[in-house]
C-alpha cells in the first residue's frame, strides 16, 4: 500500500452507545462515493474517513466530483469534503483505526500508519506486516490488534505497538486448522479486557474454538478464555466452507452479535444470521442467546448500539428462520438493513430500506447517528452512493 500525498489533520474519537434508534431518514449533506465498494469507515473529531475500493467522489449536491483513490474524508456536520485529504493508496483499504497524536491507521495490503498534519508516515512505526491483507483493526492505547489473512510478523492476529508497530511478544494466540486454504480472521471485537475474534480458523492455540472465539487480554499475558460454542461447527454450503463475517460487542462490553453468510442452512444452523452471545458465559457449550435468520442472504456488518443491533447485507427479510429464498412464516420484508431488538432478538419496526447489491460492508454508530457503508446508490429510499447517515431524532 503505497501513499503518494498527504491527509488532512484527525482529532480522535471515542465511540458512544445510543439510548434510542437512529431515524429513518438519511441525512441531505453526505457525499457520494461514485464507483467501486466502501470498506471501512472510522471518525476522529468531526472528521469522518472513508475507505474502500473506488476513485471517483462527489460533494452532497452532486456539482463537483473529485479524484480520490482508495480514501477520502469530509466533515460529518456539513458533508464538506477536504481538499487536502487526497491521499493515493494503490491499493484497496479494507480497515481504519484512529492513533493518538493526530495519526490514522489504514489496514489493506499492508499496515499504515500516517501523520494527518502531511500524510507522512509515521518515523519508527513499523509493523512489517506481510504475506496477505489486513481485513480488520482495533486499538486500545498502546496495543493495536490486527486481524486478516498475513503470515507477518504472526499468523492472521497480531498485537502491535501503537508506536512503533512492534509484535507484542507476551500475545501469542495463534488462530489455525484453517476450513479455508489459508487462515483469516474476518472481524475483531474488543471491550475492556476481552477480544472476540472470527474467521475461518477452527482453532485458538490449538484448543476448539470453530470459527469464533474469545481471548482474555486483561490477564498478565493474553489466553484463549473459557469460552467456546459449537454454534458455527456446521457447515453450511460448500461455497462458504467458512461463513463467519461482522462482528460488533455492545458498548459495554457484556455481549456482542455475529453475523454470518453461508446459504440456506435450515432453522437449526446459523448460516446467513445474526445471533447475540454473552461475552463472560463460560464452558465449553455456549449457546446463543438468540439468532434471527434471513432465510438465505447474507450479512455482512453489524453495529450494537445498546438501543438496537444493526445488521447489513443483501437480506431481504429478517425474522426468517423457516424460509428458503423465501419469506416463511413470520417472516418481515427487511430490504438490505435491519435493526434488531438486543434482548427479544427480533426485527425493529426501523425499516428504511437500502438497495442491497453485495451488501454492507461497513458501519459507524457515533454520537449523532449510524454511518453506512456499501456498493449501492440507494438508502433510506433516497439516492446516497456507498455512504450514507442515520441521525440519531
Amino acid at each position: 500500500m503505497l501513499v503518494r500525498t498527504a491527509l488532512a489533520a484527525l482529532v480522535a474519537a471515542t465511540p458512544v452507545a445510543h439510548t434510542r434508534v437512529v431515524a429513518t431518514n438519511p441525512v441531505d449533506t453526505t457525499p457520494h462515493v461514485l464507483d467501486g465498494i466502501v470498506n471501512a469507515i472510522t471518525l476522529v473529531g468531526d472528521t469522518v474517513i472513508v475507505g474502500g475500493a473506488f476513485s471517483e467522489v462527489s460533494d452532497s449536491s452532486r456539482t463537483f466530483v473529485v479524484e480520490r483513490d482508495n480514501l477520502f474524508a469530509y466533515n460529518v456536520r456539513t458533508g464538506a469534503i477536504l481538499p487536502e485529504f487526497a491521499p493515493s493508496l494503490d491499493d484497496p483499504v479494507y480497515a481504519l483505526a484512529p492513533g493518538e497524536d493526530d495519526t490514522v491507521y489504514v489496514g489493506g495490503s499492508g499496515l499504515l500508519r500516517l501523520s494527518v498534519s502531511d500524510g507522512s508516515a509515521v518515523e519508527g512505526f513499523d509493523p512489517q506486516v506481510r504475506g496477505g491483507q489486513v481485513t480488520t483493526l482495533a486499538r486500545s492505547g498502546s496495543k493495536l490488534y490486527a486481524g486478516g489473512d498475513f503470515t507477518r510478523p504472526r499468523v492472521a492476529l497480531a498485537r502491535l505497538d501503537a508506536t512503533t508497530g512492534a509484535a507484542d511478544p507476551t500475545f501469542a494466540i495463534t488462530p489455525g486448522a484453517a476450513r479455508t486454504p489459508q487462515v483469516k480472521v474476518h472481524a475483531l471485537a474488543l471491550t475492556r479486557d476481552r477480544l472476540i475474534v472470527d474467521g475461518s480458523f477452527t482453532t485458538l492455540n490449538g484448543l476448539p474454538r470453530p470459527q469464533l472465539g474469545v481471548i482474555d487480554v486483561g490477564a498478565a499475558r493474553a489466553k484463549v478464555a473459557d469460552w467456546r460454542t459449537d454454534a458455527y461447527a456446521p457447515a453450511c454450503r460448500d461455497v462458504f466452507p467458512s461463513y463467519v463475517r461482522g462482528l460488533d460487542a455492545a458498548p459495554d462490553g457484556s455481549y456482542f452479535v455475529v453475523v454470518t453468510t453461508g446459504g440456506y442452512g435450515g432453522a437449526r444452523k446459523l448460516c446467513d444470521s445474526a445471533s447475540r452471545f454473552e461475552t463472560y458465559a463460560r464452558g465449553d457449550r455456549v449457546k446463543p442467546t438468540w439468532v434471527n435468520h434471513t432465510g438465505g442472504d447474507s450479512l455482512y456488518s453489524v453495529a450494537v448500539t445498546g438501543a438496537a443491533v444493526y445488521v447489513g447485507g443483501h437480506q431481504r427479510w429478517m425474522d426468517n428462520p423457516r424460509g428458503h429464498d423465501s419469506a416463511g412464516p413470520g417472516a418481515v420484508p427487511r430490504e438490505g438493513i435491519a435493526a434488531i431488538h438486543p434482548v427479544s432478538g427480533k426485527a425493529l419496526s426501523w425499516n428504511p430500506g437500502r438497495e442491497r447489491g453485495i451488501g454492507v460492508k461497513a458501519f459507524l454508530a457515533h454520537k449523532d447517528g449510524l454511518l453506512v457503508g456499501s456498493d449501492t446508490t440507494r438508502l433510506g429510499r433516497e439516492y446516497h452512493a456507498r455512504i450514507g447517515m442515520f441521525p440519531l431524532p
